[in-house]
């Protein structure tokens, strides 16, 4: 072959591998633009942004989303007039409990421990004491059945800051925790993002200098730190763009008064006297004379009697002269429980008309009668007249300070049913709460047991103890036993069970003994007395006429368990229902423990 055909030949190879060649290189340059398309994409912040309406879950008008204490809540405000306005809701719930709303009467009343504040629905005038206050904003408005409070207003007695920016979206930004809070600066130009990510929507820029507060994060998102801005964004920031770290003092505006309170300086030895009538003030001599060491006596004298604040009084000022000549002080006892089915305590208390005229009926009787002390024992309180009755005591309490009158408050033993009663609020507004430390089994109980078991008394006292100083709680002790009785079901009783409580085949009762009553029962059916280690009394048990009856007795030795619990709490005192309950010797037992 010949050199020119041999070249004929390269060169027709060459032709043919041109375009393969040129198709690789052009596969190889797409590919490499689209890794390095991959590689931009994964590594470079996104320019997104979210919108802020989504942020805030909310569309633009005239409501406000809420920044509570570093945390973007659900809770909303609203802009009205210019001015910030929660509801009493998130006023009550978030701010400050001691505000009252009345929404039957459209009052809002904040209590200090020696003045009521009302500010009335519609005016910009609310009154403090006597004194008459005029603001530029009008205190309280009401939208349907909604009412609604400014910010401006309750900062005036709340521990409180707040932020108001109405750009794009409507936001306040409200502190109620104050102290130390650490801070960043930023060095450079850059934004805050949704999450700890590049990759995560841009909530807002920041720039060079711009302080930002540093959030804790319970996960660790390494080169990110979470902070919230100036502007009301809760986010994450890079952390190469974060200059030094320092720290800023948040100071309250507000400092709550001191509610000052009426406290003996003797250990309380007290007793419930039951007064069902006029009449029964003249036995006062006759139970005075068995007890020992009584500092204060507490008959039941006073009644709700209509929805309107008014009551019945069964007060003797013999009875009372007659207690302060042998040295013990008298505290009338208020009860909710003689017209309970006729009287609704919601009724009364929820509206400041007639729960003030209740606070000024008993302070009236109070200084005629020239008592020492009131004792308040609602029993019919509920979820609804929880905060109603918070508002009583305070409004009760003021006229108590002003006049020198101890207010004490009966409570069951703490539990989750009754937590709306409020034992910590109670400890810091009246001078003495009153632990009933009895009726764990009850009348109405389905099985029989311990009225008050030395083990549930305990642990009711530390309960409270959770919530009162202890220089304030009295432990309350029963005077009297339950006598149970256990009959077989009948066929009928029997059929009307629910399917879910078949195991349970007898019917209970019981009917209430003082301490000698109950001893001459037992005596008359031959019963003997066994102590129980875990209840902390003695125990009884007979069978008379196809029926069995139980008793756990209150007698000394349990008493003496009960009382010994003044002492090793620090308690106030100890207190007694009832009296004429109990035998003499109960008293020395008493003694052993108050002085």
């Amino acid at each position: 072959m010949t050199a020119r055909r041999r070249r004929k030949r390269r060169t027709q190879v060459n032709r043919r591998i041109a375009p393969v060649l040129a198709a690789l290189v052009l596969i190889v340059l797409i590919a490499a633009a689209v890794f390095i398309s991959y590689l931009i994409d994964k590594y470079s912040p996104s320019k997104e942004r979210m919108e802020w309406t989504e942020y805030y879950s909310m569309e633009a008008g005239d409501e406000a989303a809420v920044i509570l204490d570093n945390e973007l809540t659900e809770i909303r405000g609203r802009m009205i007039d210019g001015e910030a306005y929660v509801t009493t809701d998130v006023l009550y719930d978030y701010l400050n409990p001691r505000f009252y709303w009345d929404q039957a009467e459209n009052l809002l009343l904040y209590t200090t421990p020696t003045e009521v504040i009302t500010a009335a629905v519609g005016s910009n005038t609310y009154t403090a004491g006597s004194e008459s206050v005029t603001e530029s904003y009008v205190p309280v408005k009401v939208d349907g059945d909604t009412a609604y409070v400014a910010l401006a207003y309750i900062q005036k007695y709340t521990a409180l800051q707040y932020e108001v920016m109405t750009d794009e979206v409507n936001r306040i930004n409200i502190t109620t925790e104050f102290g130390t809070v650490d801070t960043v600066t930023v060095k450079k130009d850059s934004q805050v993002r949704w999450r700890a990510g590049i990759k995560s929507p841009i909530l807002t820029d920041v720039a060079k200098g711009d302080v930002l507060y540093v959030l804790p994060e319970d996960e660790d998102v390494g080169e990110w730190t979470k902070v919230r801005t100036s502007n009301g964004f809760i986010g994450y920031i890079r952390n190469k763009f974060l200059g030094e770290r320092s720290q800023e003092t948040l100071a309250a505006n507000y400092e709550e008064p001191e509610y000052t309170n009426i406290s003996k300086d003797y250990t309380i030895n007290m007793a419930w006297h039951q007064v069902t009538n006029s009449n029964a003030n003249s036995n006062v001599l006759e139970m005075i004379a068995n007890t020992k060491g009584l500092t204060t006596i507490s008959p039941t004298w006073f009644f709700l009697c209509d929805n309107e604040g008014n009551i019945e009084s069964l007060a003797s000022q013999t009875y009372v002269n007659y207690c302060h000549q042998n040295g013990i002080e008298v505290w009338g006892l208020v009860e909710d429980i003689k017209y309970k089915d006729s009287i609704l305590d919601y009724e009364i208390l929820s509206r400041t008309s007639s729960r003030q005229r209740l606070v000024n009926n008993l302070i009236a009787k109070a200084i005629e009668f020239d008592l020492d002390g009131l004792n308040i024992d609602f029993e019919y309180i509920n979820q609804d007249s929880a905060k109603a009755f918070l508002q009583f005591l305070r409004e009760l309490s003021i006229r108590c300070r002003q006049n020198g009158i101890v207010l004490s408050v009966d409570n069951y033993r703490p539990a989750d049913h009754n937590v709306f009663y409020n034992l910590e609020e109670q400890g810091i507004v009246v001078d003495y709460v009153i632990l009933m430390g009895y009726d764990e089994h009850y009348s109405g109980s389905e099985i029989a047991g311990s009225v008050a078991s030395i083990n549930w008394v305990r642990e009711g006292i530390e309960r409270a103890l959770e919530q009162v100083p202890a220089e304030k709680l009295i432990n309350a002790v029963p005077f009297f036993t339950r006598l149970w009785e256990e009959r077989p079901l009948t066929e009928e009783e029997e059929a009307e069970l629910p399917q879910t409580d078949t195991s349970r085949h007898v019917k209970v009762s019981s009917k209430a003994y003082g301490m000698d009553a109950i001893d001459d029962v037992l005596e008359t059916n031959g019963a003997q007395k066994t102590w129980d280690e875990n209840s902390g009394q003695y125990y009884a048990e007979y069978t008379a006429d196809e029926k069995t009856y139980k008793v756990w007795l209150e007698e000394e030795e349990s008493i003496a368990l009960k009382a010994s619990l003044i002492k090793e709490y620090s308690l106030a005192g100890i207190s007694a229902w009832k009296l004429g309950f109990e035998r003499q010797d109960i008293w020395d037992v008493i003694l052993r423990y108050v002085n």
